[in-house]
């Protein structure tokens, strides 16, 4: 059993933090070009897989069931839930950029999302890098 829910979450990582990525680090560029069509493709593309990611939380918790007091799974799951909150902003930006771009106005570029979105992708991304390490630098298996 443990195998398989090993398997599920190395699964579901890279099935789902690769696409959601993908989309969450592609998104300004297609906010300065002002293509709404692709905006909305990445922002459905975000909703989907970042909703996903709660499979990797779901099986990685069943999988440490029996660690779940050791600090290094504490301060993994910790920092995943932030950057579920991380993930939830920019798919709230992503749909405020394409409000934005979908206006008649001009003036309206949605430059506040685009630095805002790739601030958020950016640290998002290293916090899950801090995670990798602690699962394989610190996992007691």
């Amino acid at each position: 059993m443990t195998d398989l829910l090993l398997w599920l979450h190395i699964g579901f990582s890279i099935f789902a933090l690769g696409p959601v990525t993908a989309a969450m680090m592609s998104t300004p560029r297609f906010i300065r070009a002002k293509n709404v069509d692709v905006l909305r493709y990445l922002h459905k593309t975000t909703r989907i897989y970042g909703f996903a990611s709660l499979g990797i939380f779901l099986f990685g918790l069943l999988l440490g069931r029996e660690f779940l007091g050791r600090p290094y799974l504490s301060v993994s799951m910790t920092l995943f839930i932030v950057t579920l909150g991380l993930l939830f902003m920019v798919a709230r930006d992503q749909g405020a950029a394409i409000r934005v771009l979908s206006s008649e106005s001009p003036e309206d570029d949605a430059k506040v999302q685009t630095g805002r979105i790739a601030a958020f992708s950016g640290v998002i991304v290293l916090i899950w890098i801090v995670i990798l390490a602690l699962m394989v630098w610190f996992n007691p298996v």
